[in-house]
C-alpha cells in the first residue's frame, strides 16, 4: 500500500496530517504541489473520485481571486483552473494506491483510519 500526500510544506493542516499518519504507523510520500504541481490528468482523476467541490479551496487568495462566475463553474473548467494554480487545490489530498481518497483533514478518527488505515 503506498499513500501520497499532496499539499505545501508550512500548511497547518498538512502539519497536522504528517503527524497523525506518523502516530498512527502510516507511512506516505509528501508531494509538494508548489514545486511539483499535479498534471491536468491526475487532477482530472482526483475530480472523478473527489468530485471538484471538496477539492476547492475556499479560503485561499488564489480562489478569492476568480471571478463570481466560479459559482458557476463546470468539473471541466475548475479541473482547468487547478491545473493552471495548485494553490486552488485543498490540502491535504491523499491519495492511496493511486485513487484519491480524502481532501483535507476534518474527519473523525475512525473515518481517517478507514480511509487511510491498511
Amino acid at each position: 500500500m503506498s499513500i501520497q500526500v499532496y499539499g505545501i510544506p508550512n500548511c497547518g493542516t498538512c502539519k497536522k496530517a504528517f503527524q497523525w499518519l506518523k502516530d498512527s504507523g502510516i507511512t506516505y510520500e509528501f508531494i509538494n504541489t508548489k514545486e511539483q504541481p499535479p498534471t491536468r490528468e491526475t487532477i482530472a482523476n482526483w475530480v472523478n473520485y473527489l468530485g471538484f467541490k471538496p477539492m476547492r479551496n475556499t479560503s485561499g487568495q488564489s480562489y478569492r481571486a476568480l471571478g463570481d462566475d466560479k459559482q458557476e463553474w463546470t468539473s471541466e473548467e475548475w479541473i482547468e483552473a487547478f491545473a493552471k494554480d495548485a494553490m486552488l487545490l485543498k490540502r491535504p489530498l491523499f491519495v492511496k494506491d493511486g485513487t484519491a481518497v480524502l481532501v483535507g483533514f476534518r474527519d473523525t478518527e475512525d473515518v481517517l483510519k478507514a480511509k487511510l488505515g491498511s
